[in-house]
């Protein structure tokens, strides 16, 4: 009797057949066994026994692309995010004292545009606009050089005289220091304001501080400590001094913190003449020259 046909491998070629057909491994079973070696392979490759596999996960991990914390092994370490400048830094966490000026800041542009009623012919006191203007002239430095240097050229005693060569000194130092500050601040005027002022320069663009509160507490410091003058007239000096600085923002030419420091300024300015005054013992040249003409 014939043998039965055998396989490659010596089994009989039925009985591979059967165990082919019945194995759950087999293709005739829906790739089984496609996905039996799938699993062995992600078993060959368990997590700790692959180094290629953990780098490759290692690199995927949201930490590790964000490059706060880097791995060992996973090659040349990446160099760490370039701090914030300084300016970012304090704007993302401000200080109280930036707080407080920026806050400062807020109140100083609110309340000048409320007190600028002046600031045109159509705010609510726009009739009275006229006379502000004429008050912004009292205060202008050109009308006080001219005249202060009229004045000390008709002057025939020396006690005047010296007191208005003071006097002209203080103004040189008003203009001179309001323009070196106007400079180097360089802030706006008010957004309401009109640019129809008179005889300004090209630092008279600039807002802070306010020469004419300057001017203002200066001339009124010095008149009335060295000119004897009735109670009224004292108080009307202060008063022309007060309001000239509140016109100044009611016309819409300063902000409120302008003015304020524009009296402060006048006021030590003040000082720094009374310290330096001028007398034929200390500039002996200056009167010798007066004298000669």
């Amino acid at each position: 009797m014939p043998s039965p046909r055998r396989n490659a491998e010596g089994r009989p070629l039925g009985a591979s057949v059967s165990s082919s057909s019945s194995s759950p491994g087999s293709p005739a079973h829906g790739g089984g066994g496609g996905r039996f070696e799938f699993q062995s392979l992600l078993s060959s490759r368990a997590p700790g026994t692959d180094p290629t596999c953990a780098r490759l996960r290692a690199s995927e991990s949201p930490v590790h692309r964000r490059g706060s914390f880097p791995l060992a092994g996973t090659g040349p370490s990446q160099a760490p995010s370039p701090p914030l400048p300084e300016e970012d830094r304090m704007d993302l966490n401000p200080s109280f004292l930036g707080i407080a000026l920026r806050s400062l800041l807020a109140i100083d542009l609110w309340l000048s545009k409320k007190l600028g009623v002046c600031a045109g012919e159509n705010s609510s006191w726009g009739s009275v606009r006229p006379l502000m203007k004429l008050l912004e002239i009292s205060g202008h430095g050109i009308p006080w050089l001219l005249g202060t240097l009229y004045c000390l050229f008709r002057s025939d005693s020396w006690a005047g005289r010296e007191v208005l060569m003071n006097l002209l000194f203080a103004l040189l130092l008003d203009l001179l220091l309001v323009a070196l500050i106007k400079g180097l601040v360089r802030r706006r005027r008010p957004a309401h304001n009109q640019m129809d002022m008179f005889v300004t320069l090209s630092v008279d663009k600039y807002s802070f501080p306010s020469g004419h509160a300057t001017r203002a507490a200066l001339m009124s410091r010095f008149i009335l400590n060295h000119l004897v003058l009735a109670i009224p007239l004292r108080v009307l000096i202060v008063l022309w001094a007060l309001i000239l600085g509140l016109s100044r923002v009611m016309l819409g030419r300063h902000n409120v913190t302008d003015v304020a420091f524009g009296f402060f300024l006048g006021y030590t300015q003040y000082s720094i003449v009374d310290y330096c005054w001028l007398s034929p013992d200390n500039a002996r040249v200056l009167f010798v020259l007066w004298k000669q003409q």
